[in-house]
């Protein structure tokens, strides 16, 4: 079946149609990744995307009940050279094409990857459409051209209500922005007494849960565009150790009274190098990101530049001056990716039982 990735610019990539057979709209964004394609399309941090793999080969090994980083994939599509029909792996379940069809996720194979690729890199992510190639070309682009993209990303993956994934350790709040289950298992390996609570929950709601640390977690879409979380951070900073990934790491250095831009196309990928200059060790990490903290304004504000990107300087880390908290621009769960800064979450801990010395001791 013949389809078609119809760009916002006008350019037509012409391949196979796999998985859902609708149309979709959503940004065309790129993941570098070689491994990893069952928890990238079910991350929630690419809800509203289409994704592009640039590993030429993607769905080898199939899809397995493991692997999957949330219930239900938010992705508006995949783009990929080549897509397996027979995935040959002692894990595998079903096929990437039967998940896609089962979930009615569009998929288009067999086009120019490379290509699409350097055109992000040049020009920026961009608006697309995954669609018949039958269809009247002028229609599409004045329908793509028409459609605004979504900006309640998160409110549209978060969970819709508190629940608890207990344990006998420390009690994290953990504020579900998009969440990962990889941030979820890395909590409880570690015996935490796990709340998981909605995006836009209450600096007083989360104070009556009595938690020792507040967990931000990744998630979708602008950081700007979830003005409720920059308030209750605003709110309990200080009051409760605090340790933020991704948009929770862009949404801390709002609160905080610095800036977050828009990339030109993001970092998506499994390979990241990250400096820790607090040490100078290079970590290699996996990333998920179109936004980030903008270095000339943290000059007004309490916070210190604790990671930087190898790649662009760009930063991924912070940590604030007097209130035990910090966070990364990063995913040190993985989930796929290298483990390298895995020990952040045990930082995490070690913060809150200082934090409880301290009040034990007041």
């Amino acid at each position: 079946m013949k389809r078609q990735l119809l760009l916002e610019d006008g350019t037509s990539f012409i391949g196979e149609g796999f998985g859902g057979e609708v149309d979709s709209i959503g940004e065309v964004v790129f993941n570098t990744g070689m491994t990893g394609y069952q928890e990238i399309l079910s991350d929630p941090s690419y809800c509203g995307q289409i994704i592009t793999f640039t590993y030429p080969l993607i769905g080898n090994y199939g899809i397995n009940r493991d692997d999957f980083e949330s219930i239900s994939p938010a992705i508006k599509g995949m783009i990929v050279r080549e897509v397996a029909d027979f995935p040959s792996n002692w894990r595998s379940e079903e096929s990437l094409l039967g998940l896609l069809k089962e979930k009615n996720i569009p998929g288009i194979a067999g086009i120019d990857t490379r290509m699409l690729t350097r055109k992000i890199r040049q020009y920026g992510t961009i608006k697309g459409m995954i669609c018949s190639a039958e269809e009247n070309q002028e229609d599409l682009l004045a329908k793509l051209k028409g459609t605004k993209l979504a900006n309640d990303q998160v409110k549209q993956v978060s969970t819709q209500s508190a629940y608890a994934s207990p344990g006998r350790g420390k009690r994290v709040v953990l504020v579900d922005f998009g969440m990962k289950h990889g941030i979820l298992r890395e909590l409880n390996r570690r015996n935490c007494d796990v709340i998981v609570v909605p995006y836009n929950t209450t600096a007083e709601k989360i104070r009556s849960l009595k938690p020792d640390g507040i967990m931000l977690s990744n998630g979708p879409g602008d950081p700007k565009d979830v003005p409720e979380a920059i308030e209750m951070i605003k709110e309990i900073l200080g009051e409760i150790p605090l340790f933020g990934i991704c948009l929770g790491h862009q949404l801390f250095a709002l609160a905080c009274g610095a800036d977050t831009y828009k990339m030109k196309f993001g970092h998506r990928g499994s390979n990241h190098p990250v400096k820790d200059l607090r040490t100078g060790k290079v970590a290699i990490t996996s990333q998920n990101h179109g936004y980030s903290v903008l270095e000339s304004s943290l000059a007004s504000t309490k916070l210190e530049v604790t990671h930087l990107a190898i790649n662009d300087q760009s930063i991924e880390g912070l940590k604030h001056a007097s209130a035990p908290a910090f966070t990364v621009q990063y995913h040190p769960e993985a989930s796929p990716g290298p483990e390298d800064a895995n020990g952040l979450f045990q930082e995490f801990i070690e913060l809150m039982e200082e934090a409880r010395k301290e009040t034990q001791h007041a």
